[in-house]
């Protein structure tokens, strides 16, 4: 008896698996889009904004931690001062955004 329905359950037809499957994929390649590509994407527009709205006379954090005001920027670069009298020219991606937005929240 037991035999009979082992046999009659391997012979039974497997129809449709693979459309649950394109739909499981499909599925699981929405959840990567909207819970990991799209956030970063979002993060990485802001922070270009950000760097593109930096003006004379900001304050900001580099990602290394510095605090400095913005004396000059030009195309690939900003001029800060970090104490009087005192210069350092940094990239602009080596501007953090993250930091720059605490310290402002925090005045």
């Amino acid at each position: 008896m037991i035999y009979n329905i082992l046999l009659q359950a391997e012979a039974a037809p497997q129809g449709g698996g693979w459309m649950s499957q394109l739909i499981l994929f499909g599925g699981i390649a929405l959840v990567f889009y909207f819970f990991m590509i799209r956030p970063q994407q979002k993060k990485q527009k802001d922070q270009k904004n950000f760097i593109n709205e930096i003006k004379k006379g900001d304050t900001i954090i580099t990602i290394g931690g510095i605090h400095g005001k913005v004396l000059a920027q030009d195309d690939e670069t900003v001029t800060l001062e970090v104490d009087k009298g005192t210069k350092l020219t940094f990239e602009k991606t080596a501007i953090s955004l993250e930091a720059s937005k605490k310290m402002a929240d925090k005045k």
